[in-house]
């Protein structure tokens, strides 16, 4: 089975969801059993995820069953999973059984919540070593996808458990989405040692959120830079919580001052902080920095994990092997995965990466071989822990509105360009829906032209230093 989940103690909690769902690893062996005899020929299956047992033990029984599942939030935008719908036609939808009215197809089998439909899409070839679909969160509004092959989710979970050094007695509190890549990392790396993952669909800011983890006793927690954004302005450092032992942080990189709190408040409270760095083309996490290194290495990503390898290159592709150096982020290792696909074609395809993710992060290297990442090669953002791209940004507006814009901003709010007064007002809560992310995080800025050289490519810059100055918003 996936993970080798029945190799655990049968009576042993694998999944506490905050709705009181409770699976044992005896449970999720023999739904997994059950999914099997069933004999479903090697498809795709939609599979709509919330933070619920059902949800978590239906992809478990994918991976174990040789189905490939493609993870999405069941709170998907209609429109994207018409288009992914249309695209990538999938024989098989797994959903809430209370949402499945909303799905054409014959449904067959129903468990923890969730059902099994089969569509009405014939059966297509797709390439034996593909293991799972994940959406980046660059390509959000588009069916990009990236593609995993066996052991890659596999071999992660293993080389994060192992430097983390998660045991049975574990119970991970898993608040992050499971169709994030970290969020998944979380998963698979405490059932891969049969530990307990605890499924919060709660708001951290609600008493519910804290509530739920004491009384779990939940050990270790991960969260994005946003996620420990709020919880300091909850006082989070106050709060009692006896069991928390463990403070793990990925998704994208803390301002040095929230960075510099965790790592003492850790050190103070005989608890530990540990920053990871990792990507969805990689199955998630490539680099971790030992939580004794925290206090006097802030703002660092760490070292590779076990198994891989980080490195940089010049803007020729060239190995920089000096000891102190900076260019791009890249990394070998068994996690990374195969490669992207746009449409069912491409699910066919071989391994076009083979074992090779060039980052696009710029990063330094230190004299002792610590890894920071100091800026981005490409136009892309990390929103609220979630890779935004600018360019299909832009797509996404320009589809809706057939309007010019331009999208710029920081890893703290996106800026959005346009000539418009009244498509600049909606703009916020359009693009809020389309990304999943607070309104608040988009800034539209209304100009009289889109800045734009003489090849007719747009200046950014020279767009954000203009408003700046002028200090105009809509």
């Amino acid at each position: 089975m996936f993970l080798d989940i029945d190799r655990f103690e049968r009576n042993h909690i694998a999944i506490h969801d905050d709705s009181n769902t409770v699976v044992t690893y005896g449970e999720l062996s023999d739904f997994v059993q059950v999914i099997a005899k069933y004999n479903l020929k090697r498809s795709i299956v939609f599979t709509l995820c919330g933070n619920e047992a059902g949800a978590l033990a239906g992809y478990v029984a994918f991976e174990s069953c040789k189905l490939v599942p493609l993870l999405m939030s069941a709170d998907i935008d209609e429109k994207l999973l018409d288009d992914l719908d249309k695209t990538y036609e999938p024989q098989y939808y797994w959903v809430k059984e209370t949402e499945s009215g909303s799905f054409k197809g014959k449904k067959i089998y129903s468990c923890f919540g969730y059902c099994l439909i089969r569509t009405v899409y014939d059966f297509y070839e797709i390439n034996d070593k593909l293991s799972l679909l994940m959406m980046t969160s660059g390509s959000t509004g588009s069916p990009k996808l990236v593609r995993y092959k066996y052991g890659n989710l596999e071999n992660n979970a293993l080389n994060v458990a192992k430097v983390f050094g998660w045991t049975p007695k574990e119970n991970c509190i898993m608040d992050l989405p499971m169709q994030y890549t970290m969020g998944l990392n979380v998963i698979n790396s405490h059932l891969c040692v049969g530990a307990t993952v605890l499924l919060i669909k709660s708001n951290l800011m609600s008493a519910a959120f804290w509530d739920f983890i004491r009384e779990n006793h939940g050990t270790n927690f991960t969260g994005v830079p946003y996620s420990y954004e709020i919880m300091l302005k909850l006082r989070f450092t106050r709060m009692k919580l006896p069991d928390l032992y463990t403070l793990a942080e990925g998704g994208g990189k803390l301002t040095d001052d929230v960075f510099k709190t965790l790592a003492d408040y850790a050190a103070q409270n005989g608890k530990r902080f540990c920053a990871t760095f990792g990507t969805t083309e990689t199955s998630a996490r490539m680099a971790f920095l030992d939580p004794e290194e925290a206090e006097n290495r802030i703002g660092s990503i760490g070292k590779a994990i076990p198994g891989g390898r980080l490195y940089l290159v010049d803007d020729e592709g060239v190995e920089l092997e000096d000891d102190e150096a900076r260019g791009e982020l890249c990394y070998d290792g068994p996690n990374v995965t195969m490669g992207y696909g746009i449409c069912k074609a491409d699910l066919l395809k071989d391994d076009e990466w083979n074992g090779t993710y060039h980052t696009g992060d710029i990063a330094r290297r230190d004299k002792d071989g610590f890894y920071y990442i100091v800026g981005r090669k490409s136009r892309f953002l990390k929103l609220y822990g979630l890779r935004i791209s600018l360019d299909q940004a832009e797509r996404v507006i320009k589809s809706e509105y057939n309007c010019e814009c331009a999208c710029s901003g920081n890893d703290k709010e996106m800026y959005i360009y346009v000539t418009d007064g009244e498509i600049a007002k909606e703009l916020p809560g359009f693009l809020s829906k389309k990304f999943n992310i607070i309104a608040s995080t988009f800034r539209t800025r209304v100009v009289g032209q889109i800045l734009k050289n003489s090849t007719g490519k747009i200046m950014y810059k020279k767009m954000d230093e203009s408003w700046e100055n002028d200090g105009q918003q809509a």
